[in-house]
């Protein structure tokens, strides 16, 4: 494993620079920038120059050292080396720099009610089975049951009809059935809202879970003192014609890792009530729980129009 030395104080700190030496470090930021002039796409030209001046800037902010710039490229070489078609480590850099929570709210701009998204997250799966509304995505998963429904409407309230919803979540243990390294399909499926617009299934009430923190990431944060640790919540994924595709999750009220959740991704509107019920309690469909306590909860979605953004 990748070592993260402290950095030293001559590292931190631009005062004491020459002129000369600032007027090196400028032309050489400029030479790379011009580099890429040549680019036939004005978009990649765009975002090429800004990142290398980005870059140059960083490196000349905290006078980066040899040492420190070997230890950068061992720790991406490491998160190359775990990553595979199960395990997006660079997926999780980005999540724990607040990277994808900034690229999320770039592009999924503000719209009167519309339900506000969230990260993605690595472990969503293509393929889910399909449930009729009223159906049971867990497959067998490990935990309490929770009985979910809600509303899809567009920005104007009318309700829509067949929306697709996506719908995934890791079990009691905090896996999600793509970490146990088998072919098991459980915590998530697809469903489709009702001639009303209203969906609802079983799902497990969500609790809180590490991301995986055996690699270069997770050895990140514990050398800076940060919990892996992710707030409770349930992903959601919902399109309809004309509607602007959301990525979201909801979490769960009272949970003690809402303002520091390790990928950022609480927002105020997305925090719900899982409501607990004895196992006496009837359930919505009469599903018998076997003696079981259960929770239930509400999310109704509001979809943006497709060009907003």
């Amino acid at each position: 494993m990748t070592s993260i030395p402290e950095s030293s104080a001559s590292g931190l700190s631009a005062a004491g620079v020459s002129a000369e030496q600032t007027a090196r470090e400028q032309e050489l930021v400029e030479t790379v920038v011009a580099s890429f002039d040549a680019a036939p796409d004005e978009r990649l030209k765009l975002v090429m120059q800004s990142l290398t001046r980005h870059l140059h800037a960083f490196v000349r902010d905290v006078r980066l050292t040899e040492e420190e710039w070997n230890v950068a490229i061992a720790f991406l070489t490491a998160a190359g080396h775990i990553t595979d078609d199960r395990r997006q480590e660079f997926v999780l850099l980005s999540d724990v720099f607040g990277v994808s929570m900034q690229t999320v709210a770039v592009n999924n701009e503000a719209y009167g009610e519309a339900t506000e998204a969230t990260v993605f997250g690595p472990f969503f799966a293509e393929d889910a089975p399909l449930i009729e509304n009223g159906g049971d995505i867990t497959g067998g998963a490990p935990g309490q049951p929770c009985w979910v429904e809600g509303s899809v409407t567009d920005a104007e309230g009318h309700p829509l009809s067949g929306a697709r919803i996506e719908v995934w979540e890791a079990d009691e243990n905090g896996f999600y059935d793509v970490q146990y390294g088998d072919d098991r399909v459980a915590g998530r499926a697809h469903l489709f809202t009702d001639e009303n617009g209203d969906y609802r299934f079983w799902g497990l009430t969500p609790t809180p879970y590490p991301i995986p923190d055996d690699g270069p990431v997770g050895q990140l944060l514990a050398a800076v003192g940060r919990s892996p640790l992710r707030a409770s919540h349930l992903h959601f994924m919902v399109s309809a014609e004309g509607c602007r595709t959301l990525v979201t999750h909801i979490f769960v009220a009272g949970d003690e890792l809402l303002d520091r959740d390790s990928v950022f991704g609480v927002k105020e509107s997305l925090i719900k009530q899982f409501e607990p019920q004895t196992a006496d309690a009837p359930t919505p469909d009469g599903r018998d729980l076997a003696g079981s306590a259960w929770s239930r909860t509400r999310f109704d979605i509001v979809l943006a129009p497709v060009a907003v953004g």
